[in-house]
């Protein structure tokens, strides 16, 4: 085990995008054969080699600006995806809005009846049904 260690010394190794490539070759792998579309097959492999390269690679700076780049994208999808859950989980008590000028999300308590809707953001105020 020694010798494994000897010889990652100084390479970059896995990361979230390595794993990322990953899942997506064995998801392509996944469909390809139950497709049964050997092309499709063949192109999954191009994620693993592209992981390989990434863990076997000595420049780490440039692969830890890969993954900073992926994780910038997966994490706005990640906090889009909690507001959206947010949303549904309060939809019972809540009544979500857009401001018409500043496209700010707002909330306002359902039942009420038509209100008058002031946004925090810019001031503005609208006619809303809850």
């Amino acid at each position: 085990m020694n010798w494994l260690r000897r010889f990652m010394m100084g390479r970059y190794g896995g990361d979230q995008l390595s794993l990322a490539l990953l899942i997506l070759s064995f998801l392509l792998a996944f469909i390809a054969r139950i497709a049964r579309l050997p092309l499709l097959v063949f192109i999954s492999y191009i994620p693993v080699g592209i992981c390989v390269f990434r863990m076997l690679s000595r420049d780490t700076s440039r692969r830890s600006m890969e993954n900073y780049k992926f994780m910038m994208i997966v994490n706005s999808f990640y906090s889009w995806i909690r507001q959206k859950w947010g949303h549904i989980k309060n939809s019972k008590t809540r009544r979500y809005f857009k401001c018409p000028y500043c496209a700010a999300s707002l909330w306002v308590p359902k039942g009420k009846g038509k209100i008058i809707i002031t946004c925090p953001k810019c001031k503005t105020q609208f006619k809303r049904r809850t």
